[in-house]
């Protein structure tokens, strides 16, 4: 899709378009608004803006429209309508080994009762290995420092999934 097609979608069809971008109802709603964009450029620093401006709990909004690292099958269940995306993005853990999928899966549920919403990471380019090294590091944040982490993941994922659409 191009940015003059992006732009041209009728008002229901761009704010479902970006929500498969980005899980935030807020983030959608504001971005929608700020309809049409120049350029690829102008709407990358919208998106950046917009989300930045969000609050913690549009942050944690978003965070629960993705399934955990390395849980491939909620990922097939849960979130068919952005499955292609986030399965290209955790390519990785598809082939890790078992213990690393274990200790994912007992990472993130020690992260989910730690702060109370799930790992969210970049994943794309990232082993399953890297992954669970950041988990395990990002444990020991606070709930304030990890809060932001986390945001700034979801920013740098939301600006991959724009870019994909755009490349479609």
């Amino acid at each position: 899709m191009t940015i003059e097609a992006l732009n041209k979608l009728a008002p229901a069809a761009l704010k479902e378009t970006l929500f498969q971008c980005c899980g935030s109802a807020t983030w959608v709603e504001r971005m929608s608004r700020r309809f049409p964009f120049q350029d690829e450029a102008a709407l990358y620093q919208a998106a950046a803006e917009v989300w930045e401006s969000c609050t913690t709990g549009d942050w944690k909004e978003a965070f629960s429209h993705h399934p955990m690292i390395g849980d491939l099958e909620d990922l097939q269940k849960k979130f068919a309508g952005t499955a292609q995306w986030a399965a290209n993005e955790q390519a990785a853990v598809q082939h890790a080994a078992n213990v690393t999928l274990l200790l994912l899966a007992e990472g993130n549920r020690a992260y989910l009762q730690k702060f109370g919403y799930i790992f969210i990471v970049c994943a794309t380019g990232k082993s399953a290995a890297e992954m669970l090294q950041l988990l395990e590091e990002r444990l020991s944040n606070t709930p304030e420092t990890e809060i932001k982490i986390a945001m700034a993941e979801q920013g740098k994922i939301t600006r991959i999934r724009l870019q994909k659409l755009l490349a479609v």
